[in-house]
This record gives structure tokens, C-alpha cells and sequence, in this order.
């Protein structure tokens, strides 16, 4: 676009800071906040009154801050697991079914332990909690491992069958949780049995342990792919399996390694939502909620750019717009739905926004091309070279 004696275009970036990622960051989400603002006006609710309300209650009520702690928990994890097999250049869809069979073989360890029948079953919480867990890692991680493998051996797209993973799972949840289902609640109401007293997960001041899972993931994926010679495998197949290849890396198996661990800790995630909230402690009737949940651990990841640690503050984001915005919906006779709208509009704002990660903006006379990014750099070292 011309503007008087200069023309203004996007060039490609060599690189980008991260105070730079930092500062589009942030102004992706003023952004997506003004253009939501249009929703309050519309329903005659100042869109001030309105984020004050959401991001009040989210961040400043500590009953509001717990829920929006325990949603922060599950998306992180969501997001992690959608984050390795991501750098591998795989896309992992399949959360919500790995989420559903995690919770399953979660609740399974106590159903045979008879804890459907007897609420105020006795047993060693120290026994059976890491029972519980690993129960649910390696269901998630088995069930994400269908689609790893389908790929390795035939090339079969990930993204196809993670998905249709995803009904095959609500449906197995279905049966066992509805009207004759194994799992179901003896009181009926089409629901899981609630977990016993003895087996539910320590909270420490109003913080769950599984807390402990977000932290030393997001350390340990962020050494895994910048320290281990493992995550730059990943990396280089992510980047072009053929060339990783050639380089000596052992390709043949690294769509079902990362969908392993991928899987797995969606598993924890399963684990932490239904069996480590406070008030939840089943598998609930609307558990389709909870997996459509999960598919928002796909925009944190790619808002992030595939940083396990800079997923975090993306993830405390949409928490705290999914609790907020619930609560601000009642108090203030808002339509239905408003939190899950305001998630999606901050959403597509910042997937859009992503453009400027690899793009800025450059201004130049009319007549002068704008040189290739890093082209200055290299004539200024050729430059140095000469005069030595």
C-alpha cells in the first residue's frame, strides 16, 4: 500500500524477540477483547461492567479463582499433549477420546476395587491413587497410539482418525456410564458412580496435587525439546521426516512415540478432571462438556507456538474466560453460551495474529525494494570483511 513518497508491506522476519512475541501477545488480546465488547453493546451491558464482572470473579473470588485454577490445570495438560506430537509435525485431534478413556480406566481400578457399591470404601489412597493415575496415563496413551501407529506402518492420516477416535470414545462412555452401564451411578441419573471419600485427590490449601503435573511437564517438555538430543529428533521429523532420515535418525517409529506420550498425558488430564476437582469426583452426565473442553488445548498449543512454557499464561487465559464468563452470564441475564463465545472470539483473534510472528510490518521509499530478511546483516558482514 502506497502512502505518499512510501509504500507499506509485510516482509518476511528472520527471527522474532520475545519481548516481541510478548508484545503481539498482548495486543491480540486487547484486540480480541474490544471486538467482544460488541456482544455487551448489543445486550445494552457496558462492556467495562462486564470484563470487571469476568475477570473479577476469575482472578480476585476465591471461589471463583479455584474453578478457574482446576480449568487452568486441565487445559495445560490438554496442551501439552497436543504440543508433542505437534513438534513432530503431527497434528494429535484426539484429546477428548484419550481424556474419556483415561477417565474410564481411572474409575475402572476403583470399580473393581468395589467402590461402586460401597462409597465409604477403606483402602491405602497411597496404593490405589498412583493405581488410579497410571491407569488413566497408559489408557490415554494406548488410545492415542492407534492413530501413531496407523501412521507409521500406512500413513494414514492422524488427524482423520484421532477424531474419529473422539466418537468412538463418547459412544464407549455412553454404555458405561448410561442407563444399564456398568460404571453407572446406583442412584441412577445417567451418570458414573461417584468416587469414594477415601480415594479422592489431596488438595493442599484449595490447590489440587495434580497441580504438580502441569509444573514439572512444562519444565520437562521445555528442557525435552530444547536440552535432549530426543527432542531434536522430534524436531528435525517434525521439520522433514525425509531429511531426518538421512541424518541417522530412526524414523519408523516416531508417530507412535509421540502419540504415546501425548496420550498419556491426556490421561492425567482425565484423572484430574474427573476424579481430583472438588464438586465433580465422577464421570457426569454432561461429560461431552469436559471433552469439548479439551479441544481448546489445540489453540493454546498453537498460539504458543509449540512452547510448553508459554502455553501456560494462553491456558490461564481461556480458564479464566471460560469460569468468568459463565459467572458473568447469570449475574448479569446475559444469553446462554457467553463464555464458550468469548473463548472463540479471543481464539480466532489470536490465531490471527499469529501472521505477525513470521511477518512484520516495513516501510520503504516507492522504487527501493525491501532486501530478503537478513540480507542487511550478511552485506554488512561482507562489508567488514573487505575493509579487514
Amino acid at each position: 500500500m502506497k502512502v505518499g513518497s512510501r509504500r507499506i508491506g509485510f516482509v518476511r522476519r528472520d527471527t522474532i524477540s520475545g519481548w516481541q512475541a510478548f508484545l503481539i501477545s498482548t495486543v491480540s488480546v486487547i484486540v480480541g477483547l474490544i471486538v467482544f465488547s460488541l456482544v455487551f453493546v448489543v445486550s445494552d451491558v457496558s462492556p467495562l461492567t462486564a470484563y470487571r464482572e469476568i475477570f473479577g470473579y476469575a482472578f480476585l473470588s476465591p471461589s471463583g479463582f479455584r474453578l478457574v485454577l482446576n480449568r487452568f490445570i486441565f487445559l495445560a495438560l490438554c496442551t501439552f499433549a497436543f504440543l508433542i506430537p505437534y513438534r513432530a509435525g503431527l497434528w494429535n485431534i484426539g484429546m477428548t477420546g484419550q481424556v474419556y478413556m483415561g477417565g474410564l480406566a481411572a474409575y475402572g481400578v476403583v470399580y473393581l476395587l468395589g467402590g461402586k457399591t460401597n462409597p465409604n470404601l477403606e483402602v491405602s489412597a497411597w496404593l490405589v491413587l498412583p493405581a488410579m493415575i497410571a491407569a488413566a496415563t497408559a489408557a490415554g496413551a494406548l488410545w492415542a497410539a492407534i492413530a501413531g501407529f496407523l501412521k507409521d506402518r500406512w500413513d494414514v492420516n492422524e488427524i482423520v482418525v484421532t477424531m474419529m477416535l473422539n466418537f468412538v470414545g463418547s459412544f464407549i462412555v455412553s454404555h458405561m456410564t448410561k442407563e444399564g452401564g456398568p460404571f453407572m451411578n446406583r442412584g441412577g441419573g445417567s451418570e458414573g458412580f461417584p468416587l469414594p471419600t477415601s480415594l479422592r485427590a489431596p488438595v493442599f490449601a484449595d490447590i489440587p496435587f495434580t497441580a504438580l503435573f502441569v509444573a514439572v511437564l512444562a519444565v520437562a517438555l521445555h528442557l525435552l525439546f530444547t536440552r535432549s538430543s530426543l527432542g531434536f529428533q522430534i524436531r528435525a521429523f517434525g521439520m522433514s521426516p525425509r531429511a531426518a532420515q538421512y541424518a541417522g535418525i530412526r524414523t519408523h517409529r516416531m508417530g507412535l512415540l509421540v502419540f504415546l506420550l501425548g496420550g498419556a498425558i491426556a490421561g492425567l488430564a482425565a484423572y484430574h478432571q474427573f476424579a481430583a476437582v472438588p464438586g465433580v469426583y465422577k464421570i457426569p452426565r454432561d461429560y461431552e462438556i469436559v471433552g469439548d473442553t479439551a479441544f481448546f488445548g489445540i489453540i493454546c498449543g498453537l498460539i504458543a507456538q509449540g512452547n510448553a512454557l508459554a502455553s501456560l499464561p494462553v491456558a490461564l487465559l481461556f480458564a479464566a474466560a471460560s469460569i468468568g464468563g459463565r459467572a458473568a452470564q447469570g449475574k448479569l441475564h446475559l444469553a446462554f453460551g457467553l463464555d464458550f463465545a468469548l473463548m472463540g472470539v479471543l481464539m480466532i483473534v489470536l490465531v490471527g495474529f499469529q501472521f505477525l510472528y513470521r511477518y512484520r510490518l516495513a516501510f520503504r521509499a516507492v522504487g527501493v525494494e525491501t532486501p530478503p530478511a537478513g540480507a542487511e546483516a550478511a552485506a554488512e558482514a561482507r562489508g567488514r570483511g573487505s575493509e579487514a
